[in-house]
């Protein structure tokens, strides 16, 4: 469905990873929405699933295919008859479910179904990466640098610049990227050949290909820095991971990662957010400056960043939030890297955080066939 958010390969990964599903791309679900016929798409369906996006496409496959329409996490008072069920994250989601008029029959606390993914991913039992989670040794940094577009172009980058400063400041810290399928080497091309937005002070580099698989190299020189698509079960062996917020931080807490959570506001104006502020830099002139503050406010009104920190109501993740320079970053990270005891606690905390939800997406399974 089309989705600010989306990166424009997500067919391409869930072919990969489901070879028998038929998967719907953006623009053929645009003519199917409008009520033409997409090859592959079925007459009937006996369910229809939303995980995610705008509701309103659930509605209207559901409108289209029939079945019995479900829908995870998210409603609103004009769809309360639409879903049969909805699966609520945890207690606090139930009740906001219920305030956008969701009957309290009509709700299962399920549990977040992005761990059991972070489980089964670390694990190998699915997922779309090349088995090349060794490439980082037992006891190294992994860098996560996120998958949306400006955060490709810019924080490649500026992690690049920051494992370069790291290397400078503790050289026997292995360190490697983590990058999603969902992220091209094209991609990543482009992003170190442009260096990123200037206020990131990102490094230059390019893609490398090696014996052991590709690498990020950067132009000031020294070794090449590994790139994983594995990561997750990099993350499971890796002393700690650097990222931004986001539902990996959720993954990564969820498998007991020591995880510093960087929150850099270098350039707010190029960030992707909600709604219609997220166009406000179009406008001529003083459009820039005007989205530059709208996310600057928006920061200021979180005092946690990480949903794990939100989560346990107190700061279990590090964070790193505002201006950042790749120098502070890189020593922050020595910092953690050294400070064995803290790591050790917060892996445990973080751990321990969403247990009770692992087993989710059977939970909603169980909900379906039953219902089937």
């Amino acid at each position: 469905m089309p989705d600010d958010y989306a990166t424009g390969r997500e067919p391409d990964v869930a072919r990969a990873l489901f070879p028998e599903i038929t998967v719907v791309a953006a623009n053929d679900y645009v003519r199917f929405a409008l009520g033409r016929k997409v090859a592959g798409t079925p007459e009937r369906v006996d369910a229809v699933l939303y995980l995610g996006g705008d509701l309103m496409h659930a509605a209207r496959v559901h409108a289209r295919l029939g079945g019995t329409a479900y829908a995870y996490k998210f409603s609103r008072k004009r769809y309360r008859k639409t879903f049969a069920r909805v699966f609520a994250v945890d207690a606090r989601n139930a009740e906001q479910l219920a305030r956008w008029s969701v009957p309290r029959e009509r709700i299962d606390v399920v549990g977040n179904l992005a761990i059991d993914g972070a489980v089964g991913e670390s694990e190998g039992v699915f997922g779309a990466g090349a088995g090349d989670a060794g490439r980082l040794p037992e006891g190294g940094v992994l860098v996560m640098p996120g998958t949306r577009k400006h955060e490709i172009a810019n924080l490649v980058p500026f992690f690049l610049e920051v494992c370069v400063r790291l290397r400078k400041i503790a050289p026997e810290l292995p360190v490697a990227f983590g990058i999603s399928a969902f992220t091209s080497n094209d991609e990543l091309k482009s992003a170190l050949a442009s260096g990123g937005h200037p206020n990131v002070w990102g490094a230059h580099g390019s893609v490398v290909e090696g014996a052991g698989g590709f690498a990020l190299q950067p132009e000031s020189g020294g070794p090449p820095v590994p790139l994983l698509r594995d990561a997750l079960r990099a993350a499971a062996r890796a002393r700690m991971v650097v990222t931004i917020p986001g539902t990996k931080c959720i993954e990564l807490a969820a498998l007991g990662v020591p995880t510093l959570v960087c929150v850099p506001l270098n350039a707010p104006e190029v960030v992707v957010i909600n709604g219609p502020l997220q166009y406000i830099d179009r406008l001529p002139v003083v459009g820039r400056l005007l989205k530059r503050s709208a996310v600057v406010a928006v920061d200021r009104r979180f005092t946690l960043a990480a949903q794990p920190n939100i989560d346990a109501g107190e700061m279990v993740m590090p964070e790193l939030r505002g201006t950042q320079t790749p120098g502070h970053v890189a020593r922050a990270i020595a910092a953690y890297a050294a400070d064995d005891r803290a790591r050790a606690e917060a892996s445990l905390r973080l751990r321990a955080l969403y247990a009770a939800q692992i087993g989710a997406a059977e939970r909603v399974a169980h909900v379906l066939l039953g219902a089937a």
